[in-house]
C-alpha cells in the first residue's frame, strides 16, 4: 500500500527512493509487526480471558506431564491471531500487493490460519475433543498444495521461467533434477510433504513456553536472508545461488513473521500469558514451507528447521514403535521436548537448549549457500 502511495506521489513530489529498497521495507515490516503485537497484546489477552478461550491440559495422555503443566490450565490460547494480524498489517503496508509471491503468502496465511482456528475452536467448545482429526488437516493441506502446484507449474512458470521445476540440493552447485512431463507429479508430492510437514511440525513443537516462537524466529530469519540475496542478481551470481526475481517480497513477509513472533514472545516466554495454538502454529509453519518452495530451498529447510524436523520425527517414531513393537516406546514421551521434561530437565532449560541448537542449524543453513 505504501509502495503504491509512493509511486503515485512521485508524479507530483520528489519522494526518496528508500521506500523502494527491500532492505528498508524488511526492517519496517519487522518493526511494524513487533510493535503491533506488543502494543495490542495486553488488550488481546484480556479479551481471550473474558471469552474463556483457555488451554485444556489432557492429563490422561501423560499423567507426569499433566502434573508438570497443571499451572498452564486455562491459559488463553489462539494467540496466533495476534501474530497473523500483525503480519497482515505489515503485508498491507510494506509489500507489493500485486506480486504473485504476496498473494500466495497471504493465501497460505488465511487458509491454514482458518484451519487452525477451527481446530482450536473445537477443542475449546468441546472440552474432551482433540479438535479436527489428523486426516482432515492433511486433506486440507493436500488440497492447498495441489492448487499451488497447478499454479506454479502452469501460469507462474510460463511467466517467470521454469526454474520452479528444478530441484536444488544444499552444498551442490546448480540444480540437480529437472521435473517435466508426468514427473512433475513427484515435485507436487514433494511440495505437499514440505507444506504439510512444516505446518504440522511447528504445531507439534508448540508445547513449551516460547519454544515454537523462538525457533520460528531463527528459521524465518535465515530464509529471509536467503530470499533477500536471491533477489539481487549480482549477489546471487557471486554466491552461485538461484536468482529469484521478486523474492524480496518473501523476505519482507518473513521479516514480518520474525517481528510478530518476537512481539509474541513478550507474552509467551516463561511463564506464558498466552499460547499461539493451532491458529498460529499451522499457518506459520505453512509459511515457512511455502517460502522454501518459492525460493527452491525445500531441502535446505530440513537443515535450517532441524528442530521442527526432530520434533516431528520423534512423534512418527514413537507411534510407529508403539504399533509395530507391541506397544514398546522409544521415548519417555513425545514430542521430543516432552521426553526431556519427563527426564527431569526444567522447561526453561529445554527451551533454551532447543533454541541454541536451532540457532546453530540456522547458521549452518546460511553458510551452506557459500559452499555451492
Amino acid at each position: 500500500m505504501i509502495l503504491l502511495l509512493v509511486n503515485y506521489l512521485n508524479n507530483y513530489f520528489h519522494i526518496p527512493r528508500v521506500f523502494e529498497f527491500y532492505s528498508f521495507r524488511m526492517g519496517l515490516s519487522a518493526l511494524t509487526s513487533l510493535l503491533v503485537t506488543i502494543l495490542y497484546g495486553k488488550v488481546f489477552i484480556k479479551k481471550l480471558y473474558e471469552l474463556k478461550i483457555g488451554q485444556t491440559i489432557r492429563k490422561e495422555e501423560c499423567p507426569v506431564l499433566g502434573e508438570l503443566h497443571q499451572n498452564k490450565e486455562h491459559t488463553p490460547t489462539m494467540g496466533g491471531i495476534l501474530i497473523l494480524f500483525s503480519m497482515f498489517i505489515s503485508l498491507l503496508l510494506w509489500m507489493d500487493l500485486s506480486h504473485p509471491f504476496t498473494i500466495i503468502l497471504a493465501l497460505v496465511t488465511l487458509i491454514l490460519g482458518t484451519l487452525g482456528a477451527i481446530d482450536d475452536f473445537l477443542k475449546i467448545k468441546y472440552k474432551n475433543s482433540k479438535g479436527l482429526s489428523g486426516k482432515k488437516k492433511i486433506l486440507c493441506q493436500l488440497i492447498f498444495a495441489v492448487l499451488l502446484s497447478f499454479y506454479l507449474l502452469g501460469p507462474f512458470s510460463q511467466k517467470y521461467g521454469e526454474y520452479i521445476s528444478w530441484l536444488y540440493v544444499p552444498f551442490i552447485k546448480g540444480p540437480l533434477i529437472h521435473f517435466s512431463g508426468a514427473f512433475v507429479l513427484l515435485l507436487a508430492l514433494l511440495w505437499f510433504l514440505v507444506i504439510s510437514g512444516s505446518s504440522n511440525a511447528v504445531n507439534l513443537t508448540d508445547g513449551l513456553d516460547g519454544l515454537a516462537a523462538g525457533n520460528l524466529i531463527m528459521v524465518a530469519s535465515s530464509l529471509a536472508i536467503i530470499a533477500f540475496v536471491s533477489n539481487h542478481f549480482q549477489i546471487s551470481k557471486y554466491l552461485n545461488i538461484l536468482y529469484v526475481e521478486g523474492s524480496g517480497e518473501i523476505a519482507i513477509y518473513l521479516s514480518a513473521l520474525v517481528g510478530g513472533c518476537l512481539g509474541f514472545l513478550w507474552y509467551n516466554s516463561y511463564p506464558a500469558q498466552v499460547f499461539m495454538g493451532d491458529t498460529g502454529s499451522l499457518p506459520l509453519g505453512g509459511i515457512l514451507g511455502v517460502s522454501a518452495i518459492l525460493l527452491r530451498k525445500e531441502l535446505l529447510l530440513i537443515i535450517i528447521g532441524g528442530i521442527f524436523v526432530a520434533e516431528a520425527l520423534s512423534v512418527i517414531l514413537q507411534v510407529g514403535s508403539f504399533k509395530l513393537r507391541n506397544k514398546r516406546r522409544i521415548f519417555k514421551c513425545a514430542p521430543l521436548h516432552h521426553h526431556f521434561e519427563y527426564l527431569g530437565l526444567p522447561e526453561t532449560k529445554v527451551v533454551m537448549r532447543f533454541w541454541i541448537i536451532g540457532f546453530l542449524l540456522s547458521i549452518i543453513g546460511i553458510i551452506s549457500i557459500k559452499f555451492q
